[in-house]
């Protein structure tokens, strides 16, 4: 079933991102062409597009698979009899896509009685479509060559690691997550903040970055990059060794993991010290 899963993931993924992107070059320069409109906090927006492709992709899951559940981004939950929900992310990384930034993707998952079995996560701008299933592994399809089978980095050393993060939409959550990342910096060789946590997930994948952490995830950001990453060979978790999600997510490499999630426990825990007054 998870092959299946995988098959209507990829394809919708790649339909929603056509879907987007025809959206975005009309728009141009103008930004007001895409109706944007505020959610949570005046930086936490939605574009007219954001609604089109989730609408896309839920009238062709309605299509495909009529019995199956159903969580979006922008719509919630829709509820199903067949034990399969849907977790889909129309633009995950809507602030890029609103200012013509490259890194925005489309996110489809599928879960089996609670578990992911399969998940695509694609880039419109290059072309690139991230895709894993459970126990098959995490493969990266490309326009300009043939799938890749993904690996996480062999980094081993907390100092070297290169690591991605994102930040909240409330001024009271950024302030806190000002300090954590203050504080991370100078344990690791950089950070970067690419603005799309599925995008995040696969690059750690596909060894762009070697680790990553975020704060206020919902499921529908991380279900497909979270898969992604896992088959590469990433290791995941969540605060004091709770499963990763909204409390905090984190992902790396195992060679730099067990550091990395102690660097973070500490930190997140105690947000007002630093690692050394621990």
């Amino acid at each position: 079933m998870a092959e299946q899963l995988l098959a209507i993931a990829v394809d919708l993924a790649r339909r929603a991102g056509a879907l987007v992107a025809e959206g975005r070059a009309r728009a141009g320069l103008d930004r007001a062409r895409l109706n944007v409109q505020s959610k949570s906090t005046p930086t936490d927006v939605v574009t007219a597009m954001d609604r089109a492709s989730e609408q896309f992709l839920i009238g062709e899951l309605r299509r495909l698979r009529p019995g199956d559940a159903i969580l979006g981004e922008e719509g919630g939950p829709q509820a199903g009899s067949t034990g399969v929900r849907w977790l889909v992310d129309p633009i995950d990384g809507t602030v890029n896509y609103l200012y013509g930034l490259p890194q925005y993707a489309v996110s489809v998952a599928a879960e089996v009685a609670g578990r992911v079995v399969a998940g695509a996560v694609h880039n419109p701008v290059s072309g690139e479509t991230f895709l894993a299933s459970a126990g098959g592994g995490a493969w990266l399809a490309a326009p300009d060559g043939p799938d890749r089978r993904l690996r996480v980095t062999g980094c081993t050393e907390l100092a070297q690691a290169l690591v991605s993060t994102g930040f909240g939409y409330s001024a009271a959550d950024r302030a806190v997550q000002a300090v954590v990342v203050a504080a991370v910096l100078p344990q690791v060789r950089d950070i970067r903040r690419f603005g799309s946590a599925a995008l995040d997930l696969c690059f750690l994948a596909a060894g762009r970055v070697d680790a990553y952490y975020e704060h206020g995830l919902h499921a529908w950001d991380y279900a497909a990059g979270g898969l992604v990453a896992a088959e590469a060979g990433a290791e995941l978790t969540g605060l004091h060794g709770r499963p990763p999600g909204e409390e905090l997510y984190v992902a790396a490499a195992p060679g730099v993991a067990p550091a990395f999630f102690a660097l973070l426990t500490g930190l997140i825990a105690r947000p007002d010290r630093h690692p050394a007054e621990s």
